[in-house]
């Protein structure tokens, strides 16, 4: 058996999950409604208030979607009862973040703003004008759109002017020596 995908996942109060017969799993929570398309060689037992995950054969396809779909669903749990947030860093002379109604502007070091749209379901915040935050509670789309903003402007290795990940290390390289 997978180890992860063995492991019920834990259904928290005010949570409902329910399984179609078009192998459909939904997750509706206080944060929204999460669904996802189930492979058929993985059956979904919903007992109580817990998810169970099992698989049809031992082939290492299966093996893997065992694991895999018990992590996804364990996700949804979480996104819509807590939700998922990435910060980014903006860093450089004169860079920033505005909000402008449902857009993100930023300045970047480009001879124009850069606009970016605020997708459904996402809700980016500015702690300040250095500091954005990507909250949601979809676990991909979260990641998706942190990383659609980072790819604005990469940091670039030897200042590290750009946008970043918060928790992302930069291996700076060594300038130029003079003599």
């Amino acid at each position: 058996m997978s180890r992860i995908g063995r492991l019920p996942v834990k259904i928290p109060a005010g949570v409902t999950v329910s399984f179609s017969s078009e192998n459909v799993l939904t997750v509706k929570g206080p944060k929204g409604e999460l669904s996802e398309q189930i492979d058929k060689a993985i059956s979904v037992k919903i007992e109580g208030d817990h998810v169970e995950f099992s698989r049809s054969s031992d082939e290492k396809s299966v093996k893997a979607k065992h694991g895999l779909y018990r992590a996804l669903c364990n996700n949804m749990v979480t996104g819509v009862t807590k939700g998922f947030e990435k910060g980014l860093i903006i860093k450089g002379v004169g860079y920033k973040a505005v909000k402008q109604g449902k857009k993100i502007v930023f300045t970047v070091g480009f001879a124009h703003t850069v606009e970016f749209p605020e997708p459904e379901g996402i809700t980016i915040d500015i702690v300040n004008p250095n500091e954005v935050l990507v909250k949601g509670a979809d676990k991909t789309a979260v990641g998706q759109c942190a990383a659609n903003i980072r790819s604005i402007k990469k940091p670039e290795p030897y200042h590290g002017y750009g946008i970043r990940y918060k928790d992302e290390h930069l291996q700076m390289k060594v300038g130029k020596t003079g003599k």
